[in-house]
């Protein structure tokens, strides 16, 4: 029997010996988890995933899910959803993230697809596997890309050209054979080799049975395509054009699988698998994406991990230090006319604090972006919720002492509640996007 947990994120799940008990696990399998847990390549480059106490395993600002021998543990980000009666929260989250990674990956997925039922008894890995086999079968029905390939054969007869030096150095006592060099139409192209390498992977990380399956199915679509290993996959070697330009979104969800923010690890008691998200990171790319589509048409250019500006330089050298990266920048031609700094953090009412909670570092990073960089506008960025009350966008402004820019602390309903809400926080002179837009 397979132990699975459901927890959010910064919140504790206590051991305690009742498997059959959601709230507690189990103190063996917590170690299993924290094992597999601790070779995740986030858990190397930062704090962590899970706190491995004596007491509890605690989550840390990292979501996703966490499979080890005989137990799953799935992370989800805190996220307020209406609650009605007979709902599971745990499967509106799940809803809610998966959209944000769309808009995230620039992948299109039909989120009303799935069945409520598979929301709430799948866990996240599952639901992003169930979706990528069925973009997977509907392309593969539709045909699967093929090009030209070279190929050098030695053949009885001549097709294609003939290779004139290895025909006279190889086959020089044998002339019945000849060296051919020709081009052939062939499914074993790199596009081919990473969707097969995923179809293998992720039968070996579901513990679904009829996801297991179906990925089996689907290996054997690709069983004339040579095998690759995940750390030899020919990413660089794709090229996408209007004859396989369907395979985008499938492409980058394969990507999301087997690069760096998916590993295979090996503890003591086994094999395990993570699908691990760094919140703060997904925030980040979840609203540069959707700002860019938000602004398109608008004739302001949306630039992300742009800039690069130093603070400082050095007296004697003149060379630039302490880089600065800010998150969003937002540009009409090369003018910087708004800059956007995501925060995944929850701020306070105003009634209980008139500064938000805002912390002074991330004012003093603001006003130095707003300096290096000319911008009239500066903003923090939070997820919205329902402390907030109903309304998202602005939710205080403050003028720069001695300065002519602002800085703004806004929030993002990331229940898609009402769209173009991002780009109303924009606005360039005294006119705002949408007044530009119209004109």
């Amino acid at each position: 029997m397979t132990i699975r947990r459901t927890m959010l994120e910064w919140s504790k799940l206590p051991y305690g010996e009742d498997p059959d008990n959601p709230r507690t696990i189990p103190e063996a399998a917590a170690d299993r988890l924290a094992a597999v847990a601790a070779g995740s390549a986030l858990a190397k480059q930062g704090d962590g995933v899970l706190y491995h106490g004596r007491k509890s395993l605690q989550s840390k600002g990292i979501v996703g899910v966490v499979a080890a021998e005989g137990a799953v543990l799935e992370i989800l980000p805190k996220i307020d959803v209406p609650h009605t009666d007979g709902q599971d929260d745990n499967a509106a989250i799940r809803k809610h993230l998966v959209r944000m990674l769309a808009v995230a990956l620039n992948v299109q997925i039909d989120v009303g697809a799935l069945t409520e039922l598979h929301w709430q008894r799948d866990t996240l890995l599952d639901i992003l596997i169930r979706i990528f086999c069925e973009k997977l079968e509907e392309a593969v029905r539709r045909g699967r890309p093929r090009l030209y390939v070279r190929q050098e054969e030695d053949l009885p007869a001549l097709r294609g050209r003939l290779d004139v030096t290895r025909q006279f150095t190889v086959h020089a006592a044998n002339p019945s054979r000849l060296a051919c060099r020709f081009d052939e139409l062939s499914e074993d192209i790199p596009l081919n080799r990473i969707m097969k390498a995923a179809v293998v992977y992720l039968r070996k990380a579901t513990r679904n049975s009829g996801l297991a399956r179906r990925l089996q199915e689907l290996s054997f679509v690709y069983g004339d395509v040579g095998d690759c290993p995940v750390s030899m996959l020919p990413w660089d070697q794709v090229r996408l054009d209007r004859t396989n330009r369907r395979w985008q979104g499938l492409l980058e969800m394969a990507r999301l699988f087997l690069t760096s923010r998916y590993q295979t690890t090996t503890s003591g008691q086994g094999s395990g698998f993570c699908l691990l998200f760094e919140m703060s990171a997904l925030f980040e790319d979840y609203v540069g994406r959707r700002l860019q589509r938000e602004l398109a048409g608008t004739g302001l250019n949306v630039s992300l991990q742009g800039g690069r500006l130093f603070c400082l330089e050095h007296d004697e050298t003149g060379k630039g230090r302490f880089q600065t990266r800010p998150d969003i920048l937002v540009k009409r031609g090369r003018e910087v006319v708004h800059i956007l700094d995501t925060k995944w953090k929850r701020i306070s009412p105003a009634a209980s604090e008139p500064t938000h909670g805002v912390s002074q570092a991330d004012v003093y990073q603001m006003m130095a972006y707003a300096q290096l960089y000319r911008a009239p506008k500066v903003t923090l960025l939070y997820p919205h919720h329902f402390g907030l009350g109903e309304a998202s966008g602005l939710q205080t402004s403050f003028r720069i002492s001695e300065n002519v820019s602002r800085i703004e602390v806004a929030t993002v309903d990331l229940l898609d509640r009402k769209s173009g809400q991002l780009a109303a926080l924009m606005t360039v002179g005294n006119a705002s996007v949408t007044e530009m837009a119209g004109a």
